[in-house]
């Protein structure tokens, strides 16, 4: 480190070196956070299952440790509907009707998925995220998105939720659409309705707070609660118990920290993106493992705190940034104004109708139904790939395909697991079955004469290319392929290997073999352009058995060159 260089600050990192002037951006943009906020967080504690206060009750903890531990200047943590309906699936098993073991059960989630964030923080383990790949979770988060949705809609059209995974609900959404109670469907279509509106033509407005405020009104003014409108009812004021959740034994955490650590995979690969975006936009850099530390840490305040699981959300960190956020201040200040809101201001949203919150989660996950995304992973494809890959020309697509479909059918955890399980075992696929392309001289270069049938090939000889690392999955088959390649007349044999990062020894083996086997014919085989990893085991392992050069035109000289060993 330099000497003009300040040592980085161990807690509230993104407020050293403040200045004077960002006191008004960071508060503007702290008070819009908070207008997001508030009936955003009172919405995905229902899909948690859980009191809407819980979501209030999460966020202020969780946004003031973020501030403390995380790297972000722009983050805001809270609950977020991916990790609600997670919590839901984990917990409502094991808690059954007991609504006050439900109720511990969450916030225990929360707990132990903050003591799992903070020890892979502390060891380091940022790397996980790099394991659900970005269709994974495209597929993931589209799968949930329609789970949510088909949970929201009963409460918008004011009649009972089918009980099942998301085809059984549709179905009992489509069976009860007669039942439909019509004022409850009129505030939370006209809910619906402003806030996609809102959305489109005045982005800067907050639409929830807008349409909690008016379905608030409404009740109040009409009396709806009285003729069939259902209210979020009785809220108590003040704030949370602080602690271990009541009635749990140390068994009930330990049996949590298995799906704990799904959700904090999930949570923290949502939120690390999030983070990146305006990390980039702004010009610096976060740190993957002190992310780690911070979600984990604000999660475990949330769990202590009569909480629930919470994340970086990607769409309160853009509000937050649109309206001129410099550091993690904004975020103090919307966590004030959430513990005045707990004081003061809990009474208001007691007659707030569940419609109007349903249709705010509708409002926020249907962007995340995003076909169109998974439309252009269908795409990438071509003729090529088909013929050399068969049904996993698509790997993309079958992933997100499979990850999508399994938390419709199986549940998000399932759902998750499935579709990093099959991404995994088709880059395996792949790996196994590499292209081993035919080389031919075109204009002083050696392409592949697939692509360019008007390159020279010459029947004495075979130069082959291998688009893929050389390891013990895929040895077997580039062996096959290069015997394929020599006929009666060929007399070298060259493998090209600049398109081969890495070998490993059970390849070198089948080099090896290739090599004896060639001899015996009275081939000669050759290595070209080997680099980096490969030109250090070739040199280790097999550098005494090969002939070894520089360049391809060396290789295929005849009489020999002087090669380079």
């Amino acid at each position: 480190m330099s000497a003009g260089r300040a040592r980085q600050w161990w807690i509230f990192a993104s407020l050293q070196g403040y200045r004077a002037s960002w006191i008004r951006p960071d508060a503007i943009a702290g008070l819009t956070v908070w207008a997001v906020l508030v009936p955003e967080a009172l919405a995905y504690a229902t899909i948690a299952g859980v009191a809407p206060v819980v979501g209030l009750y999460a966020s202020v903890p969780a946004l003031v440790l973020y501030a403390a531990a995380g790297s972000s200047r722009h983050l805001m943590v809270g609950p977020m509907s991916g990790t609600a309906v997670l919590s839901a699936a984990i917990v409502a098993p094991v808690a059954g009707a007991d609504g006050g073991r439900f109720l511990s059960l969450t916030a225990a989630l929360a707990i132990v998925t903050g003591v799992a964030g903070l020890l892979a923080g502390l060891c380091r383990l940022g790397f996980i995220a790099a394991f659900i790949s970005e269709p994974v979770l495209k597929g993931f988060i589209v799968g949930l998105a329609l789970t949510i949705i088909a949970g929201q809609v009963p409460k918008l059209l004011g009649v009972g939720k089918s009980d099942g995974g998301f085809f059984a609900q549709a179905w009992g959404i489509l069976s009860r659409l007669g039942d439909a109670e019509w004022r409850t469907l009129l505030i939370g279509g006209c809910s619906l309705v402003v806030l996609l509106v809102l959305r489109r033509w005045l982005p800067l407005v907050p639409g929830a707070l807008v349409v909690v405020v008016l379905g608030i009104v409404a009740v109040s003014v009409l009396s709806l609660d009285e003729h069939g409108v259902a209210i979020v009812g009785h809220i108590d004021a003040g704030m949370p118990t602080l602690g271990l959740p009541d009635g749990l034994a140390w068994r009930d955490f330990y049996e949590l920290a298995g799906p704990a650590f799904g959700v904090l995979l999930i949570g923290f690969a949502q939120g690390l993106g999030a983070a990146k975006t305006f990390a980039e936009r702004d010009g610096y850099e976060v740190d993957a493992n002190r992310e780690l530390v911070g979600l984990g840490a604000a999660n475990l305040a949330s769990g202590l705190g009569s909480g629930m699981v919470v994340n970086g959300s990607l769409s309160k960190t853009a509000v937050n940034g649109e309206a001129g956020a410099r550091t993690q201040l904004s975020g103090l200040v919307a966590a004030a104004l959430t513990v005045l809101t707990l004081l003061f201001l809990t009474g208001m949203f007691e007659k707030l109708p569940e419609s109007t919150l349903a249709a705010v989660v509708i409002a926020a996950v249907v962007e995340l139904v995003d076909f169109a995304a998974l439309r252009r992973l269908y795409g990438v494809w071509s003729r090529r790939l088909g013929g050399i890959y068969g049904v996993a020309a698509r790997p993309d697509f079958l992933a997100a395909l499979v990850a999508l479909f399994g938390v419709l059918v199986f549940g998000a955890l399932p759902g998750l697991v499935m579709g990093i399980v099959v991404s995994m075992a088709l880059l395996v696929y792949r790996s196994a079955r590499p292209h081993v392309a035919r080389l031919g001289a075109l204009d002083g270069e050696w392409v592949d004469v697939e692509r360019h049938p008007q390159a020279r090939v010459s029947e004495r000889i075979v130069v082959a290319r291998v688009e893929s690392g050389l390891f013990f999955a895929n040895a077997d088959t580039v062996r096959k392929a290069i015997a394929a390649m020599c006929g009666d007349d060929t007399r070298i044999v060259v493998l090209d290997a600049k398109s081969t990062p890495t070998v490993d020894v059970t390849a070198m083996s089948m080099l090896t073999t290739v090599h004896e086997n060639l001899a015996r014919r009275g081939i000669a085989f050759r290595i070209a352009r080997n680099i980096g990893q490969v030109r250090d085991v070739v040199d280790a392992v097999g550098g005494g058995s090969f002939e070894v050069f520089t360049t391809v035109n060396e290789a295929v000289a005849w009489p020999r060159t002087d090669p380079e060993r």
